[in-house]
């Protein structure tokens, strides 16, 4: 069963909570605008986005159904029964998301993210 989608508000008072120290009001003001918009769609499309340590700390804390390292992500990735599959992390992980997940669509917002232990 779906949750109720929290407000553009409570998304900015959450990422306040969490991000006062670290975010800038406006950005977190614009993020959670954009953070907004995303959950929105993930809904819509019954996505899923894996959010991997890397990511920036105001969409981190707000768009990401599952957190964590790269196998933390990849064992979500096979458990999900979502069509799609947003893998917010580097090249490699979204590749073994999709081997493990060969009928599903897999997506990467940044296919050039890269990763020091990677090369």
């Amino acid at each position: 069963m779906l949750q109720a989608q929290e407000s553009v508000q409570e998304l900015y008072e959450r990422m306040r909570e969490k991000l006062a120290d670290v975010v800038p009001g406006a950005e977190r003001r614009y993020k959670s605008e954009l953070a907004h918009r995303i959950n929105t769609l993930k809904r819509q499309r019954n996505a899923v986005v894996l959010g991997h340590n890397y990511m920036e700390p105001a969409l981190y804390n707000s768009i990401p159904d599952f957190t964590g390292d790269s196998l933390e992500l990849c064992r979500q990735a096979a458990r999900t029964t979502a069509d799609i599959i947003v893998f917010c992390g580097v090249r490699f992980m979204a590749e073994t998301a999709k081997i493990l997940n060969p009928g599903k669509t897999v997506l990467i917002p940044s296919p050039v993210a890269g990763c020091s232990l990677a090369q």
